[in-house]
């Protein structure tokens, strides 16, 4: 793997840049004093031209410049015997003497000043200086994955390293969160790839593998089961159960929780991070004891809870506040410009970007993208056994932007770069580290439903069960994990369930509740108990499924039947009967592609799937999709390059499948995840009560230490 290597070209035209940068800097500085000290002045005699001032200033910062890069060094071998004290003074008189020996080095006699006003220029203008290139440093990622590795190195020595690194490599997992496989494969092609680290990876040192998700194609479900090996009855971004009477958000602190104390009893084992365990960024903990920006920990209160620890440890080094605040200051404006850009250009399709969203966007392609990357160079360092993190950049500007545009494209420019500073850093690990990179899910592109017919899935629903429909459609604000996760870093509670864009369909109990996932709607009937059959629907809405079903942007919906079980419905009364194979006319899961119908079966087994399940149509031949929320990138149905993730994993583990098999739903690949950790010799984590005691620290796997309670996250 390599590090932090940029072309000599690069390297050569930054430094000038710098160079340049600093020496217009220092002479607007001169300029500025000459106007304020009488003691200090640029021009002849007789007075010059601004022209020739501003040439005067130049040359004169230029020399003085220069003779501190070649002076200095000699003289501060000469003065290493001086005291302190001492070499303290010196330093603003010879600074002043470099600056009067430049002075009279520019030809014609035209700088001039008194020795004391010398040294307060001189002192002027090198901090003038230093303030300059510390800036740019700040933009800079090769000084920026340097002072990363130091201040890691630095926290370890403080807590103790530990007494003998392990042989066996540990293994690092980063999710580049809805980078779907054909992206990817598009963005390291050419000579001049998109991704060029990852694009080296890709021809030499590892190999790519797509895989399918489940039906419900969000962070939520895959990555629940990747961590936690189980996304069992979780159908979609959001539900309503029936049971508690209430809405489950999968990306909101308490909705994480349940989702992941569920996920630990029906499986009966602490998650794919439960030994030696680092969690960073992610909706779940993985059983990791260190974690940093982790939703299903965030509502959690005391000091156990080390979730945001992540930002008060990045954000204590002032570097890394400047680097952070300048960046998140140019991505607000960038998103602004770009914006306004796609307006004017009369982009299509394309949806608001205005209030907070500037500021979410910023949040989550710079905030949570600096503190991740910071936390798992310190987890590197620390030689942590397994590692998960989440970028989530991409998928928040893709969804509003669109999944190829060059908006989108360009973060993932600024992820390869954060995965080179990653893969330098474990150059400097004490133990070796294998780097898998994956993605939860893709996203598939198109106009909205509502941009695309007028109306939203709510209407559509209200009109098929005979109900006044609003003139003006409500907006369903955006799904993505960025939004959620800015509320938790600013300590915000959480939007009650009901207020918000969950009943978009009428707030009474007797009307139905239709709540958006991507492409995936779901339509529930609260005052029913239990799941709705077909012959009961068709009794209170004759019309509703017949309306769905023929509608343009439904591609097909599911529904039980009291008769015949699950059942598929299409348009021109088509039907898939999932108990028995039976189609009546065309197949209506067949655009959907293979594996369709088993993705589609097994969501009808959850306890809290919606009475009905609607899926957006999608264009066999472009991928389209609509989506039911404002998203014109988007994900969590079936369609398009949404339900086709990568997995790009190094020549030296074995194949996630064997003979090239398909790799389908999340539970398969958090197998492959764990086969992998257990090919490094650990750790090997049993399932059932021993898995209870890991947790609660009575019992280690056999043959491996105990970690290192030095290596803890520092809470500051």
């Amino acid at each position: 793997m390599s590090g932090v290597r940029m072309p000599g070209w690069k390297v050569l035209s930054g430094a000038l840049f710098r160079v340049l940068a600093v020496w217009l800097v220092s002479s607007l500085t001169l300029l500025v004093l000459a106007g304020l000290l009488p003691d200090f002045r640029l021009q002849s005699a007789g007075g010059d031209s601004l022209t020739r001032t501003a040439l005067t200033a130049a040359l004169g910062a230029g020399a003085f410049g220069l003779l501190s890069a070649l002076v200095w060094p000699v003289l501060v071998r000469a003065l290493l015997l001086v005291p302190a004290l001492v070499l303290g003074l010196l330093v603003f008189f010879l600074n002043g003497s470099l600056l009067l020996l430049a002075l009279d080095l520019i030809p014609e006699g035209r700088g001039q000043a008194a020795p004391e006003t010398a040294v307060i220029v001189a002192a002027a203008m090198s901090a003038a200086s230093s303030a300059t290139s510390a800036f740019l440093a700040v933009r800079n990622d090769e000084a920026y994955h340097r002072r990363l590795v130091r201040l890691a190195g630095r926290r370890r020595g403080r807590r103790g390293s530990r007494s003998s690194a392990p042989a066996t490599p540990g293994t690092l997992f980063l999710q580049l969160d809805g980078v779907g496989h054909d992206l990817l494969c598009e963005a390291l092609r050419g000579e001049r790839p998109l991704m060029p680290t990852v694009a080296r990876w890709a021809g030499d040192s590892h190999r790519l593998t797509p895989w399918r998700t489940d039906w419900s194609s969000q962070t939520g479900a895959s990555q629940l089961a990747l961590l936690h090996g189980s996304n069992e009855d979780l159908p979609a971004f959001r539900w309503y159960e029936k049971d508690t009477r209430s809405i489950v958000v999968s990306n909101r602190p308490s909705g994480a929780a349940a989702l992941q104390r569920r996920a630990i009893e029906r499986t009966g084992d602490g998650g794919l991070l439960a030994y030696d365990g680092a969690s960073r960024g992610n909706l779940f903990s993985g059983g990791a004891d260190q974690v940093a920006l982790v939703m299903s920990v965030a509502a959690r209160r005391g000091k156990h809870n080390r979730s945001r620890a992540g930002y008060f440890a990045y954000f204590s080094d002032p570097a890394n506040a400047t680097r952070t605040a300048v960046s998140f200051a140019a991505e607000v404006l960038r998103e602004i410009a770009q914006s306004l850009r796609s307006r004017f250009r009369r982009e299509l399709p394309r949806v608001k970007r205005g209030g907070l969203y500037p500021v979410i966007r910023a949040f989550a392609t710079v905030v949570e993208r600096d503190v991740v990357v910071a936390a798992v160079i310190g987890d590197l360092l620390a030689g942590r056994t397994a590692i998960y993190a989440d970028l989530v950049a991409y998928d928040e500007v893709a969804h509003h932007s669109g999944p190829a545009h060059r908006d989108a494209l360009q973060v993932l420019r600024s992820l390869d770069r954060a995965i080179a500073l990653i893969a330098g850093a474990a150059r400097h690990a004490p133990r070796p580290y294998r780097l898998v990179l994956l993605s939860d899910h893709g996203q598939s592109h198109g106009p909205t439903f509502l941009e695309r017919y007028g109306l939203s899935l709510g209407d559509l629903v209200r009109a098929g069960c005979g109900l006044p429909v609003p003139r003006r459609a409500g907006r369903t604000p955006s799904g993505a994990e960025a939004r959620e996760a800015a509320r938790a870093a600013l300590h915000r509670p959480e939007e009650a369930a009901g207020q918000g864009p969950e009943r978009t369909a009428g707030a009474g109990a007797s009307q139905p509740l239709v709540l958006a996932s991507g492409n995936l709607g779901l339509v529930s009937f609260p005052d029913v108990p239990g799941r709705i059959t077909r012959e009961e629907l068709d009794r209170r809405h004759p019309a509703l499924l017949a309306t769905l079903a023929n509608h343009p942007g439904i591609g097909f919906l599911l529904v039980r039947s009291a008769v015949h079980g699950p059942v598929v419905l299409g348009p021109a009364g088509s039907e898939h009967h999932l108990a028995t194979g039976r189609l009546i006319g065309a197949d209506p899961l067949a655009p959907f592609g293979d594996g369709a119908a088993e993705a589609v079966r097994r969501t009808d087994r959850f306890p809290h799937t919606a009475d009905l399940m609607v899926n957006s149509a999608c264009d066999p031949a472009t991928g389209a999709v609509h989506a039911f929320e404002e998203q014109i990138g988007s994900h969590g149905g079936l369609g398009g390059a949404q339900s086709h993730p990568f997995l790009l994993w190094p020549v030296e583990l074995t194949p996630p499948t064997p003979d090239g098999e398909p790799l389908t739903g999340a539970e398969q690949v958090h197998r492959v995840l764990r086969r992998w950790l257990a090919e490094a010799e650990g750790p090997q984590l049993p399932l059932g009560p021993a898995a209870d005691e890991i947790r609660r620290g009575a019992g280690r796997p056999a043959g491996f230490p105990s970690p290192d309670p030095s290596a803890q996250d520092d809470p500051r």
